[in-house]
């Protein structure tokens, strides 16, 4: 019995109906849930360390925890940038998607690009991930330069049209961080918040309304 099976084993031991009922309720249209928490499922993972491997296997069960658990397992330099489409691609979940983008997805070489590539993609949740993988970005990573962030303000507004509510609200996530990251984005964000505020849309005035009273209010120590 390799890790991966070990794994879901243990992730059916700790599964909970009410859980699994209750992630539905918040949202989680996930087809095979278990109903594993999140600090269960970290905990199996250290468990596990890294392993490309183990990911690969937990990922192909279907499983919505063993999914996660992937995240948490794999190893960012050997994810491939055709993983991380097919991956996204399986997203059925805000859920999935927002921890496959701040477990791993953000860590790889790839996750500037894919940032930009999904947050121009029609399907609903690959979409949410371009712009989770700004925000995810803005807050993980310590060392880019501003400029690679004022570069996603473009997108940014051409997102925040889209009515659907788990792309709106990646969109206003990402606009909300990036702007805190300094106070020069600050401002690059406020301006891009009011542009947003503009537009006739009822998606694009919440964001704006949304982002611009914690944007206007954020203090940078």
């Amino acid at each position: 019995m390799d890790s991966a099976e070990r794994a879901i084993i243990e992730l059916k031991k700790r599964g909970n109906r009410r859980n699994a009922e209750g992630m539905s309720r918040f949202g989680s249209a996930a087809k095979n849930k278990l109903g594993v928490s999140i600090p269960g499922i970290r905990g199996i993972a250290k468990g596990i360390g890294k392993s490309h491997e183990t990911a690969i296997s937990l990922w192909s069960s279907g499983i919505h925890e063993a999914r996660i658990l992937a995240s948490m397992v794999d190893d960012p330099k050997k994810v491939t940038a055709a993983q991380m489409d097919r991956w996204a691609g399986d997203f059925d979940s805000w859920d999935l998607c927002d921890q496959c983008c701040s477990n791993l997805f953000d860590k790889t070489q790839f996750a500037y690009g894919k940032a930009v590539q999904w947050s121009r993609d029609d399907r609903e949740y690959v979409k949410r991930a371009g712009y989770v993988m700004m925000a995810c970005l803005a807050v993980h990573d310590k060392l880019s330069p501003s400029r690679r962030f004022s570069d996603f303000m473009p997108l940014i507004v051409d997102g925040s049209g889209d009515e659907r509510n788990f792309v709106k609200k990646a969109v206003n996530w990402a606009l909300r961080q990036i702007g805190k990251r300094n106070p020069s984005l600050n401002r690059v964000a406020i301006r891009t918040a009011e542009r947003i505020s503009r537009m006739e849309s009822g998606s694009a005035r919440w964001i704006a309304s949304d982002a611009l009273r914690e944007l206007r209010s954020h203090r940078f120590g």
